[in-house]
């Protein structure tokens, strides 16, 4: 596995005089977690605002290496990472693949100062036995986005971590903040003296329609602290804040909400649930289109897997909702990627002062890995797509026996009773 280092400076450009901060860079292609990627607009621009910002929240140096696992063609990596050292003579060390069993030898072979992370690389790190420099290195620094509440403190301890920047941000989007003191699970704030300037909100949302709810005026209804909606971002010139949009005008306009809170006004759709709570903290909860209702209740799937992690023997989960016929909603699946050590049998019980009732999931699925997309997001279009059907699914089905309060062995015929309607679940 080959491994770059790349030193990078500021170059006054010759021949003809560059364009505007406007101008596409480039684009930027959407994860496609729920479907295909998107061309996203990134302006020169947005590019520099962005690596600004991690700059003044990370204070990088002239003598930072920063380790960048990450793809290149993804923001994180492509310009979060590499603007660390980018905008003040620093070195980066690009990796072309991820690999958790040489990730600790590399941040010591290249005496790296930084890192960046997404998704479950975090939990993979955690996953991976104990390796001789895990906590002998120089590490200062660590930015990303998608470390998990639950994992949060283990892995800054386990990795003697002295400083967690998570940070939240959508490729194409116009919502940007960072987590600078700390908070364990928070992805960041924005301060009452900027909110002018970048201005987010949370709104009520319907999870069936999939829709933010308007009052009788027509307009949209805020959250209260600790309420979850949508979070939207304030479309204006001001402080880059504008939606630069898709590749494809059809494809930008489905991203615009507008009389969000006043006549005319227009605001970017996250697409993300969140909750803000009394201190201007955000904290992810799901994103729209994972969470899904069952018997009346709006089920998380990030609230689940957080439950369903913390449980011995299970090392990696990732969850969703099936269509189950003659039901409303959505039955709660869960995929996991398990140990020896988890108790099937006993599951159902440790759930239970985890997760109320209508969350717990009904359905399990047991596979030796979790597929995931290139910028290391799990991937759920195709588990869904699959259903609970174990005779076309090679993995093995579990599903929560309401008689016995179990988790059982589905089988063809157990399934067929379920789909006929002559078991309820």
């Amino acid at each position: 596995m080959r491994l770059w280092r790349v030193r990078l400076r500021f170059r006054r450009a010759a021949g003809p005089a560059p364009g505007t901060g406007r101008d596409r860079a480039f684009y930027i292609y959407t994860s496609g977690t729920t479907g295909l990627p998107k061309a996203a607009n990134f302006s020169h621009m947005r590019m520099l605002f962005m690596m600004s910002g991690f700059v003044g929240a990370l204070s990088p140096r002239d003598d930072d290496r920063i380790y960048d696992p990450l793809p290149l063609y993804h923001a994180t990596g492509g310009v979060c990472a590499v603007g660390l050292a980018f905008m003040v003579g620093g070195a980066v060390v690009i990796r072309r693949k991820f690999s958790a069993s040489d990730f600790w030898n590399d941040i010591r072979r290249y005496d790296a100062t930084m890192f960046a992370y997404i998704g479950e690389l975090c939990r993979w790190l955690l996953n991976a036995s104990p390796a001789p420099h895990e906590q002998s290195h120089h590490i200062r620094a660590i930015t990303g986005n998608g470390l998990r509440p639950e994992i949060w403190k283990t892995f800054q301890e386990r990795f003697a971590i002295p400083r967690i920047v998570e940070f939240y941000g959508a490729t194409e989007g116009n919502v940007s903040m960072l987590n600078y003191d700390g908070t364990v699970g928070a992805v960041g704030r924005v301060p009452d003296y900027i909110e002018a300037l970048l201005p987010t909100r949370v709104v009520r949302f319907d999870v069936e329609k999939e829709m933010p709810v308007r009052g009788a005026d027509g307009l949209c209804i805020e959250c209260a602290a600790d309420e979850v909606g949508e979070a939207v971002g304030g479309i204006s010139e001001r402080a880059g804040r504008n939606f630069e949009g898709y590749s494809k005008g059809a494809e930008t306009e489905k991203k615009i909400l507008r009389d969000v809170f006043k006549k005319g006004d227009a605001w970017f759709r996250t697409g993300d649930l969140m909750r803000r709570d009394a201190h201007g903290y955000f904290y992810f909860i799901d994103r729209i289109g994972d969470t899904f209702r069952w018997k009346g209740e709006n089920v998380a799937t990030s609230e689940v897997a957080q439950a369903l992690s913390a449980i011995a023997g299970i090392q990696e989960v990732n969850v969703y909702g099936v269509a189950v016929p003659g039901m409303d909603g959505r039955a709660g699946m869960a995929a996991l990627v398990v140990d020896g050590a988890l108790d099937i049998a006993g599951l159902a019980k440790r759930l239970e002062g985890r997760l109320p009732p209508y969350a717990r999931p009904v359905f399990l699925r047991l596979q030796p890995q979790i597929d995931v997309t290139g910028t290391f997001k799990q991937r759920k279009v195709e588990l869904v797509r699959d259903g609970f059907n174990p005779s076309a699914i090679p993995n093995p089905i579990f599903w929560l026996n309401p008689a016995s309060g179990q988790y059982e062995m589905l089988t063809p015929e157990r399934y067929t009773d379920i789909v006929e309607d002559r078991v309820k679940i």
